[in-house]
């Protein structure tokens, strides 16, 4: 049954490119020429700061443009819609990210405050990965929380994004983190501060290493 109205919603609206609107066979695909220009996997350039408690991160593709676009569609406007798109383009990487990534053993998402999420109703980092990672055999624990409100990182300068992400998380009390190598994911990385004080607090914990991945990041 779920086929067929797949079939029937395809005619009645059908799936398109998420950037030049071009018709696609199925729900969530790119044109070939969009997706090769979109999806740019790569290895992020870290400073020494940050590198005393990330030991690498990845993005999928430039905070730019498309995938600038996506994320804000998802987050601000609250559009699932756009979740099939970006799980074409992590299934588009896998051969990419099977190579570059060295599997570990748990994944933890960037946990959102508890106020915050209750109001947007998901946390992108979860809607973005987590089915995902679990298909590639990754554990799922949200083994982040986040203490305390936060400013919005959009719009701040470089330090106040730091000084207003220190401490602002800390590990669950049953995340079990202990000796663990985990990777951390998160929508976006620009200036690193999120991801960065995420690492510290999974650092503090017990993890043996951290690393993330993100869906996008202005870092070549």
């Amino acid at each position: 049954m779920g086929a067929v109205l797949e079939v029937l919603a395809n005619f009645i609206f059908p799936p398109h490119c998420p950037v030049c609107q071009a018709y696609v066979p199925q729900r969530g695909g790119w044109c070939q020429d969009c997706l090769t220009v979109t999806l740019r996997p790569h290895r992020l350039p870290l400073d020494p700061a940050m590198l005393s408690a990330l030991d690498a991160a990845w993005a999928l593709g430039s905070y730019h443009g498309t995938l600038r676009g996506l994320i804000h569609r998802l987050k601000y406007q609250r559009q699932r819609s756009v979740l099939p798109a970006m799980q074409t383009l992590l299934t588009a990487a896998s051969p990419w990210l099977s190579q570059e990534i060295v599997p570990c053993a748990m994944a933890v998402p960037v946990p959102l405050y508890a106020a915050k999420e209750r109001e947007r109703g998901f946390n992108q980092a979860e809607l973005i990965f987590q089915e995902w990672l679990l298909k590639n055999g990754w554990q799922w624990r949200r083994a982040l929380q986040r203490r305390r409100a936060t400013l919005p990182q959009y719009g701040l300068a470089a330090e106040a994004r730091a000084q207003n992400m220190r401490g602002a998380f800390l590990a669950a009390a049953d995340a079990a983190v202990q000796g663990s190598d985990v990777l951390l994911v998160d929508d976006i990385l620009t200036t690193g501060s999120t991801l960065f004080a995420g690492a510290l607090a999974l650092r503090a914990a017990g993890a043996r290493s951290v690393r993330a991945l993100v869906l996008a990041s202005d870092r070549q």
